[in-house]
């Protein structure tokens, strides 16, 4: 299949936020109706692109898979469809959750990073519930409950949390800075 595409962006060997970060750089340079294609070798960025696509507005066409590589094909918007991606106001930072594990008897943390990430490097009790699952997997939490919700940087983790509350969790928090800079205990598989 050969899709027409105004810009290509080259994010292959990049994590998680750097996929969003050079998409959004990019979709600022063209115009609206013009069709940007994402390269990236993230397995996480699938889920990462149309979510924040959702967001803010701009039309996730769909992606394609070549051997190691997704192809990301994202329409941008006109100016009248477009969202600002506003930051989920409800934070937690990492010093402050390792105070509740110190003090709580278990609090309910859903790790929302890829199956890989999570098995070599996890707070201990924490859940893996991958983000882009995450909404099949729903029923699985409890809305009163207190949820912390982590990720490498805070940026999935953070997307995570507006689904949650979009749903009528009230009690949801996003860790931050994440699992890219816990000091804290952790175990592995």
């Amino acid at each position: 299949m050969s899709i027409r595409v105004d810009k290509t962006v080259d994010a292959k060997g990049l994590a998680c936020p750097m996929p969003i970060v050079r998409t959004k750089k990019a979709l600022d340079e063209l115009e609206a109706g013009q069709v940007l294609e994402l390269q990236a070798t993230d397995k996480g960025s699938l889920a990462d692109i149309q979510s924040w696509a959702k967001t803010t507005g701009h039309q996730y066409l769909g992606s394609t898979h070549e051997e190691d590589v997704l192809h990301h094909f994202i329409r941008k918007s006109n100016p009248n469809e477009v969202k600002e991606a506003k930051a989920y106001p409800h934070t937690i930072s990492n010093d402050e959750l390792l105070q509740k594990l110190a003090n709580d008897t278990a609090p309910v943390i859903v790790d929302v990073r890829e199956p890989a990430e999570y098995a070599f490097n996890r707070i201990p009790g924490a859940i893996s519930i991958p983000f882009g699952e995450l909404e099949q997997h729903i029923g699985q939490l409890n809305p009163e409950q207190e949820i912390y919700m982590v990720c490498r940087t805070g940026n999935r983790s953070d997307m995570a949390a507006q689904l949650l509350s979009s749903r009528g969790f009230n009690k949801v928090m996003n860790v931050i800075p994440g699992m890219s800079e816990w000091n804290g205990p952790t175990e592995k598989n």
